[in-house]
């Protein structure tokens, strides 16, 4: 398998991980021309951007290290693109989690940052 269909793979599984905590998925690799959000989904009333990262091993470094304050800054201008294509309101309440796959262990943070 190449790294798009192992990516592909582990995204699902945090779809089905979502969808199994009540969530609704509003879109997948949503990308525009400054990035792309792996997962759009939405918790109740609470618009929930997704960033999806595995790692095979932890031995340099788990999943958590692999999103940077300048991918969280990407994933920011890329949500409040979607916002407004969506005609979403600037202030409607949205969060950033992110899925983390260390080998075999899954874990969801929600407000994973601001």
């Amino acid at each position: 398998m190449n790294k798009r269909s192992i990516g592909a793979s582990y995204e699902d599984l945090a779809c089905e991980r979502l969808e199994n905590e009540g969530m609704q998925i509003l879109a997948r690799n949503y990308r525009v021309r400054i990035g792309e959000i792996d997962i759009i989904a939405k918790d109740r009333e609470e618009l929930v951007f997704v960033e999806v990262k595995y790692r095979s091993s932890t031995e340099y470094g788990g999943a958590e290290y692999a999103i940077s304050r300048q991918k969280q800054q990407k994933i920011r201008r890329v949500a409040q693109w979607y916002m407004a294509e969506q005609k979403i309101r600037m202030d409607a309440f949205c969060r950033f989690d992110a899925i983390l796959i260390d080998a075999d262990e899954v874990l969801h943070i929600k407000n994973a940052w601001q």
